[in-house]
């Protein structure tokens, strides 16, 4: 009897690639002043001024910034780093 092998579906391929970019965002709050946003930005992902602005602008009006994409862990890294500033962060899954 032959030997035949299944391909997975798509969507089990999607979850389990290791190279599938990820995103780090940044979400708005209530609590955090836009000054201190951009500083974090800045200070932690060595952003310039201008981009730095630019993203908590985003924040800010949109509600949500990606400030950083990649694979899963160093993402996970972004956003502990980010509550340890005392923002609202998470990873998601980037579209392609």
């Amino acid at each position: 009897m032959p030997l035949t092998l299944e391909q997975p579906d798509s969507e089990v391929r999607d979850r389990t690639a290791p190279d599938a970019p990820w995103n780090a965002i940044v979400w708005n709050d209530p609590v955090n002043l836009m000054s201190y946003v951009a500083y974090v930005f800045r200070s932690y992902f060595g952003f310039s001024t201008e981009k730095a602005e630019r993203l908590m602008l985003q924040v800010h009006n949109d509600g949500r910034a990606v400030v950083a994409t990649g694979n899963r862990e160093e993402m996970e890294r972004h956003v502990h780093a980010m509550h340890g500033f005392g923002l609202w962060a998470s990873v998601s899954k980037a579209d392609r």
